[in-house]
């Protein structure tokens, strides 16, 4: 067997990270190590973890540096051939590592292996909401407009493709290897995608089905939109420099499509003008987004107009109502996709 290297940041997550911790030791895959990276936590975090006493559990200690340079510390001191990531407030199904190694070992043009996820509330109940990329190919393009891979709890990946697209960066006089881009916030784990997207030659695969679930915090107000905003721009500088060509490519409609995200966060807000703004400026910026995603950029901007127009009351109704749906048709879509991959799987051992 080989060993998997679980890193998992550590900022501000006493209520959450026990049960992380443990939905990892629940594994039907075992041979893992877990790097619990401490990125000084200022409230109770790190004591829940020294109660565990798994032996396979290490606690590496930072100053608060944010998520990306505890998981570039988390790699700097992993053992195994295989990387997992695992967010905090995130947990996984016993059965996640198992089947990402199967699907890493049965195919060796993939280097990073991901699954859909579940959207939870930060109480852990179900929204009733997935991430399923429609996706089948993994593109540049395909992360800088949607990000297929909801959060890098939803994925493993070899450790040969994060040395591939590893570089140095000064910290305090001394020279550290890094993966992920410290100066980057809140893309960096897109940027990194990205990055392994455009400089090696490794596939992404899905493994359609819901292996981990994702905790959805309160968005706060518009300021947090703003910020969401700019450290988009901020990616897409950082790609430029090193693949002008892409951003050339796929800017405009990257921008579009992280727009229309934005007026759909706001709508989750009930800031139904900002909805409507960055509806608009989404239309604006790209307007073929409504020939490519028609349905979801219309639901968009008649859930930011209902939202801005109809008493709480009744659009509350027909929110609930709408919810439904979406959760149904991807419900539908998950069931699809399974059902397309077995029938691969099927046609693969046959051939």
């Amino acid at each position: 067997m080989k060993k998997v290297s679980v890193i998992v940041p550590i900022y501000a997550a006493e209520k959450y990270i026990a049960n992380a911790v443990q939905s990892v030791l629940n594994q039907s895959y075992q041979d893992f190590e877990i790097l619990l990276v401490d990125d000084g936590t200022p409230d109770a975090s790190l004591k829940i973890c020294e109660q565990f006493t798994d032996p396979r559990i290490k606690i590496i200690r930072q100053s608060n540096r944010g998520a990306s340079a505890a998981r570039n510390n988390g790699i700097r001191h992993a053992q195994g051939e295989y990387i997992a990531f695992l967010d905090a407030d995130d947990t996984w199904v016993p059965e996640k590592l198992e089947k990402h190694i199967n699907h890493l070992e049965s195919s060796p043009d993939v280097g990073v292996s991901f699954s859909y996820c579940t959207f939870v509330d930060e109480a852990g109940k179900s929204l009733g909401l997935y991430n399923a990329t429609e996706y089948k190919v993994i593109t540049p393009g395909a992360i800088l407009c949607r990000n297929p891979i909801a959060n890098p709890s939803c994925l493993v990946t070899r450790r040969e493709v994060l040395e591939e697209i590893k570089f140095q960066q000064e910290y305090n006089g001394t020279i550290e290897d890094c993966y992920f881009d410290e100066s980057l916030r809140q893309s960096e784990d897109a940027e990194c995608w990205l990055r392994i997207c455009i400089k090696t030659n490794w596939n992404f695969a899905v493994i359609p089905e819901l292996l981990a679930t994702y905790r959805l915090h309160s968005v706060g107000n518009s300021a947090n939109l703003l910020n969401t905003l700019e450290s988009w721009e901020q990616l897409t500088e950082k790609v430029r420099l090193y693949a002008p060509e892409v951003i050339a490519e796929w800017e405009n409609p990257a921008m579009a499509y992280t727009l229309r995200y934005l007026a759909r966060k706001a709508v989750t807000m009930s800031d139904g003008s900002m909805a409507i703004k960055l509806s608009h400026k989404a239309i604006a910026t790209h307007w073929q987004i409504l020939l490519e995603e028609p349905r979801r950029t219309l639901v968009t901007l008649a859930a930011a107009y209902l939202l801005y127009l109809l008493p709480q009351r009744f659009y509350s109704q027909i929110k609930n109502l709408g919810l439904k749906f979406i959760s149904a048709n991807q419900r539908r879509r998950i069931l699809k996709d399974q059902s397309r991959q077995k029938s691969q799987s099927v046609v693969g051992s046959s051939s």
